[in-house]
C-alpha cells in the first residue's frame, strides 16, 4: 500500500487541534493513556500516562523548514513558557511523520527550536520518537480504579431518600427542592 500524501492545514489553531488528535491516536496505539484537559487555560494540551505516573504534555506541530531541517515554535503567545508548564513538549514534524518527545528542560526558555532531521547538527535527534519517556502499559506503576454503578429503582430511591412509595420526585435532590 502507498503511503498516503499529508494535506497541510493553513490554519494554525485547526492544525494544532490536528496535531493533539494525531498526538493522541499514535499514543494509544502505543498502549500510552492519554487524556485531554478541560479548557485551554494551562500550559500542556494533554496528560499522559498512569496513576503515580502522569506527565504533562505540549503539543506543537511544524511545517516550517529552515536548511537542512524544521523550525518549531515553542512558545505561548508571543513569549516562551514559564518553567515547568510542562513535563514534555512533542514536537511533531508534518511532512516527515515525525514526533520528538522532548524534556521540557531542553527547551527551557526558548521561543524556536530547529529539529535537524537525518543531519549532524541534530541536537534534538535522541528525542526522536521517544515515546519511552512518556510510559507505556507495561509499566507496574500506580494502580487502575475500576467502577460500576446500577441505576435505583424508584421503590429503592424511595428508601434510600425517606420518599414515600409512587411520591418520588427528583427535584426534591436538589438543593433546595429547585426546579427547572
Amino acid at each position: 500500500m502507498r503511503k498516503r500524501k499529508r494535506k497541510i492545514i493553513v490554519d494554525k489553531k485547526l492544525r494544532g487541534e490536528w496535531a493533539e488528535m494525531v498526538f493522541m491516536a499514535r499514543a494509544t496505539e502505543l498502549g500510552i493513556p492519554v487524556s485531554k484537559p478541560w479548557g485551554e487555560s494551562r500550559g500542556y494540551d494533554l496528560v499522559a500516562g498512569r496513576p503515580g505516573r502522569f506527565v504533562a504534555v505540549q503539543v506543537k506541530s511544524t511545517t516550517s523548514t529552515l536548511e537542512p531541517g524544521w523550525i518549531c515554535n515553542v512558545r505561548a503567545g508571543h513569549k516562551p513558557y514559564p518553567p515547568n508548564s510542562f513535563d514534555f513538549l512533542a514536537a511533531y514534524v508534518v511532512l516527515e511523520d515525525a514526533w520528538y518527545i522532548i524534556p521540557e528542560e531542553e527547551v527551557r526558555g526558548m521561543e524556536n527550536i530547529t529539529l535537524h532531521t537525518g543531519s549532524s547538527w541534530a541536537k534534538y535527534e535522541e528525542y526522536r520518537e521517544a515515546w519511552y519517556l512518556l510510559g507505556n502499559r507495561d509499566e507496574d506503576k500506580g494502580i487502575d480504579l475500576q467502577a460500576c454503578a446500577e441505576e435505583a429503582s424508584e421503590s429503592a430511591a424511595s428508601e434510600s431518600f425517606g420518599v414515600g412509595e409512587g411520591s418520588f420526585d427528583r427535584s426534591e435532590m436538589r438543593p433546595g427542592g429547585w426546579k427547572p
